[in-house]
């Protein structure tokens, strides 16, 4: 992979992937739902797995360059 794309892309999924577990701890400090009609333990587990998947995606795209 060219070092540009790679960056660019490694850094998307970084910043994706820290907001989302950022969001989904405020949600779930504040006590609020992390997804409306879902339960609240589920819709938090899979809001985790995917914010740490998209921040491990963006590392492995940082070793590519």
């Amino acid at each position: 992979m060219e070092d540009g794309p790679a960056i660019f892309t490694g850094v998307v999924f970084a910043l994706f992937g820290g907001g989302l577990l950022a969001w989904t701890a405020i949600r779930l400090r504040r006590g609020e739902p992390v997804a409306h009609g879902v339960n609240r333990v589920a819709s938090a587990a899979v809001a985790t797995l995917a914010g740490t998947a998209a921040l491990a995606a963006g590392m492995w795209c940082f070793t590519r360059w």
